[in-house]
């Protein structure tokens, strides 16, 4: 069983190279998709992921259709702060992808407008100031909720 995990132009280095690490403990797919606001051989990045680079399995796309197109008949979850959906509402598959946006920005409004009934959220407290929760973060928590759901096969 694999989970897809999607991240739309990560900012930030040492956020996907956490994220690459849980994707290699868990056999779980990475898929950035450009532009990257790093290099793939940014230290910091290889520094978060420390030596799980090898387990990776790691796709990189050009643009976001070059990813829709390579993945048609994905199911795609989108995690956003504007869902009304929780990410445990949902029943997780094998082979579903989970899309998270840009540190700054999440993921584009016309992405979102098209997608509200399979975009999910992580509940908060509704505060102004506390907008998100780090990136990294919020990957774990839906990755290991749809592994949970999956049984966490072949995890030990």
């Amino acid at each position: 069983m694999t989970i897809n995990i999607v991240l739309f132009e990560p900012e930030i280095p040492p956020n996907t190279g956490n994220i690459a690490r849980s994707c290699a403990a868990t056999g779980s797919r990475l898929h950035l998709i450009k532009p990257l606001g790093f290099s793939v051989e940014d230290k910091q990045l290889k520094r978060a992921g420390l030596d799980y680079w090898d387990l990776l399995d790691l796709h990189i796309y050009e643009n976001l259709n070059e990813f829709f197109q390579k993945h048609s008949q994905g199911r795609f979850y989108y995690a956003t702060t504007k869902a009304k959906k929780y990410y445990t509402d949902i029943v997780f598959q094998d082979e579903d992808f989970i899309i998270f946006g840009k540190e700054t920005a999440g993921l584009p409004p016309e992405i979102l407008a098209n997608n509200m009934e399979t975009c999910i959220k992580i509940p908060m407290l509704p505060v102004d100031k506390a907008r998100s929760l780090n990136l990294a973060n919020s990957v774990n928590i839906i990755l290991f909720e749809a592994l949970r759901q999956l049984g966490f096969e072949n995890l030990v």
